[in-house]
């Protein structure tokens, strides 16, 4: 028998290490043998720690949430285990999804090098060694993959730009600084299937003549940074990196602005976190000066199956100009937080309600912020946009890195706003004068219309506008996006602290 227990920094926050103990003294007690796997999580965060077991030759079935106390009725009558869920493929919420890049997260042990070439791993690496160069970045550009971090730029592009560059010296870099509110993808699968990252890596670096990589994780992701590292380990041995393409971990202090391709690239050199004037741009002149791909991590573990499968099927999935699938991170005051992944189209309504189910606490939905801190807030009027870079752009809105933070009625719209350009001051890296100046005075401008100064409101706009149009990075140039979609869609809350005031 083989049971399953996550050991994902989200499961464990939960309790599963203290459910895999109960599992071990229990399994003692009772003379059982049985394998322990410490998988990573299935994503369905609400039921954590969800524990699978397998019997010989059986099928794997799930219960959760567990605690340990649950654990001795599991090894008792486990069919008529008051948690049990069934096979986690038949539940509604997982057989739903469209899972490409998260296709073995939660399925096996991350580092079972065996288990990950059984489920498919290594084919698109394989395909791609096969190929010339150029055929692959073709590949990656046909797919239409853009990046996942943010931007939205196309993959093949700057792949294309990098492969084309005369250099002696070229570089992977994975930005693994994942700093949005309400993002977890990159954690999650840089945890649970470490070796697809390490296979995308491997393939950006025979596709742009680079043999070497860096993956920039950030200091609050110890387990990430454990199991990155021991899969690195693992895959030199099985001569998946060595001479050809290696890489290694280098860990950042958690600046937000080092999301920031450029800031990301200073701090990797030594130097402080700070923004580089673009151009030159990092293609042509990045890490040590020299042409680098910097990539999301959902970017490049998007590759392998790109690669495996072919470009034709990868773009086949999703709507206008946004390709593929996306890991979308349900979190904030939600019935179903996790991460769900799925072709691009679904509409704001259905991921909030349907595959959320609304807010926790069960009152309306006020408002849903998508894209991180600086992202725009939508509310309940919007939410028939589908999700799609165009299409959310239309709107005034983002969709960056996916994350989906859900507020209800009770949220106060004006401290989201005021929250926003405190933390632009807070992280500023403070080279351009819009964001680390603009940032401070916004802040003071929203404590002005909270005291009910009428003047405060157009004195906002202007200097939004100023930000926005001004400031060297996204930083400073998307601090506006959450403000003025908070004025704009509930201006009754910025004009309610004039009326109380007066």
């Amino acid at each position: 028998m083989t049971i399953y227990v996550p050991a994902d920094a989200a499961a464990r926050a939960l309790g599963s290490d203290e459910v895999a103990a109960a599992v071990a003294r229990e399994a003692e007690a009772r003379g059982i043998s049985l394998r322990l796997v410490r998988n990573g999580t299935r994503g369905m965060i609400w039921l954590e720690p969800l524990v699978e077991i397998e019997p010989e030759g059986g099928i794997r079935t799930a219960f959760g949430p567990l605690t340990a106390a649950d654990v001795p009725a599991l090894f008792d009558a486990p069919e008529s285990h008051p948690k049990a869920l069934g096979r986690v493929e038949d539940m509604d919420w997982f057989k739903s999804q469209t899972r490409l890049t998260f296709a073995r997260v939660g399925l096996i042990d991350p580092l079972d090098l065996d288990a990950y070439r059984a489920h498919g791993g290594l084919a698109g690496l394989a395909t791609a060694r096969a190929m010339e160069p150029a055929a692959v970045v073709q590949q990656v550009t046909d797919s239409g993959l853009r990046g996942r971090g943010g931007a939205g730029f196309p993959t093949g592009i700057k792949w294309n730009t990098v492969l084309k560059a005369q250099a002696a010296q070229k570089y992977i870099v994975c930005n693994a600084d994942e700093g949005d509110s309400g993002t977890f993808a990159d954690r999650m699968l840089m945890e649970g299937d470490p070796f697809c990252l390490i296979e995308g890596m491997a393939i950006a670096g025979h596709a742009v003549g680079a043999d070497r990589g860096y993956v920039y994780i950030r200091s609050e992701y110890p387990d990430a940074i454990r199991i990155m590292r021991a899969a690195m380990d693992l895959a030199r041995r099985a001569g998946i990196l060595g001479p050809v393409f290696d890489m290694e971990v280098r860990v950042g202090a958690g600046a937000y602005v080092c999301g920031e391709e450029t800031s990301l690239l200073n701090s990797l050199e030594g130097k402080r976190g700070v923004v580089r004037a673009k151009p030159p741009l990092p293609a042509l002149e990045g890490l040590f000066g020299k042409p680098t791909v910097v990539n999301n991590v959902i970017s490049l573990a998007s590759v392998p199956v790109i690669l495996a499968e072919g470009a034709a099927f990868y773009r086949d999935f999703g709507i206008g100009r946004s390709r593929g699938t996306m890991p979308l991170q349900l979190a904030g005051n939600i019935a179903r937080p996790g991460l769900y992944e799925c072709a691009f189209g679904l509409t704001l309504d259905r991921i909030v309600n349907e595959i959320g189910g609304g807010s926790a606490t069960g009152r309306p939905v006020k408002a849903v912020q998508v894209g991180g801190p600086l992202g725009a807030y939508f509310p309940p009027a919007l939410f028939d946009t589908p999700f799609g870079y165009e299409e959310f752009g239309a709107k005034d809105g983002l969709i960056g890195h996916a994350g989906i933070v859900v507020f209800d009625d009770s949220a106060d719209m004006l401290g989201m706003a005021r929250f926003a350009m405190e933390f632009c001051a807070v992280e500023s890296c403070g080279k351009c004068t819009p964001c680390r100046i603009g940032a401070t005075r916004g802040v003071e401008t929203l404590d002005r219309i909270a005291a009910g100064d009428p003047a405060g409101l157009p004195l906002l706009t202007d200097l939004c506008e100023t930000m926005r149009l001004g400031s060297l990075c996204a930083l400073g140039g998307f601090t506006p996006y959450p403000v003025m979609s908070a004025v704009a869609h509930f201006p009754d809350e910025f004009v309610r602290s004039r009326e109380a005031a007066e």
